[in-house]
């Protein structure tokens, strides 16, 4: 059953990190149980699992829906940002050895690789690796097990502001980088601030757009699927604009 369970798990936060399943979004069981060709016993649990992290939330007795991301949602996380990403790249600067330099240099080619390609999705996920790769470098295991329950959020944010100019995401965490690889901490701590407080802005501003206002009750009401709510302006387009 867990093997079902991690499957239809792993999935799902696949789907709605991807903003695949978008803010607002009604699951379905019945809907996703046949798609999934599983049980609604793993399909639950995965939703629980899902519920925890903050990605969807669950009406008793009534369903499930994606999680809506609000403004307000926007300004916690960024919140919380600003104080665990700067420490992160703090310790980084002071821990970080060999390996871990070429594991976030290894990110960055990831990513100019992507922009030079136009691949949005592809540079996202580069530069949110860079940003999980500074955690793991920092070598503090209490701030990496604080950070990993934002990991999908963060991702899922990225994505829906994937119109922010690529190439100055890059340049920022070549900045980064260049201060952690010279051990400079406090230079770390200060390009790792600019960089998240430089995003708050311009993300609320996205995020007043791709909200709507979606009551959890009323979007469980029916057994019908709901249909899923404008696309975010970021997602629209070929071009990457992380």
């Amino acid at each position: 059953m867990s093997a079902l369970r991690d499957r239809v798990y792993e999935t799902l936060k696949r789907r709605i990190v991807e903003v695949e399943l978008r803010p607002g979004e009604r699951l379905v069981e019945r809907d996703l149980a046949a798609e999934l060709d599983v049980s609604r016993i793993p399909l639950r649990e995965a939703l629980r699992l899902l519920s925890a992290e903050g990605l969807v939330v669950i009406v008793p007795n009534r369903g499930a829906l994606v999680s809506p991301f609000t403004p307000a949602d926007v300004r916690d996380l960024f919140d919380v940002r600003e104080s665990l990403e700067v420490l992160a790249a703090r310790l980084a600067a002071e821990r970080a050895d060999a390996d871990g330099l070429a594991r976030l240099h290894a990110c960055l080619e990831r990513a100019r690789d992507a922009v030079r390609r136009d691949d949005r999705r592809e540079t996202v996920a580069a530069n949110a690796e860079f940003h999980s790769e500074i955690v793991r470098v920092s070598g503090n295991a209490l701030l990496g097990t604080l950070m990993q329950p934002l990991d999908a959020r963060l991702r899922r944010l990225f994505r829906l502001t994937s119109d922010r100019d690529p190439a100055r995401q890059c340049a920022e965490h070549e900045e980064l980088y260049a201060a952690i690889a010279g051990g400079d901490a406090d230079r770390a701590a200060a390009c790792a601030f600019r960089h998240v407080a430089d995003g708050r802005e311009p993300t609320l501003a996205l995020a007043e757009r791709w909200t709507a206002d979606i009551d959890p009750v009323k979007v469980t009401h029916t057994r019908r699927r709901r249909p899923a709510p404008q696309e975010p302006p970021a997602t629209r387009g070929p071009a990457p604009r992380p």
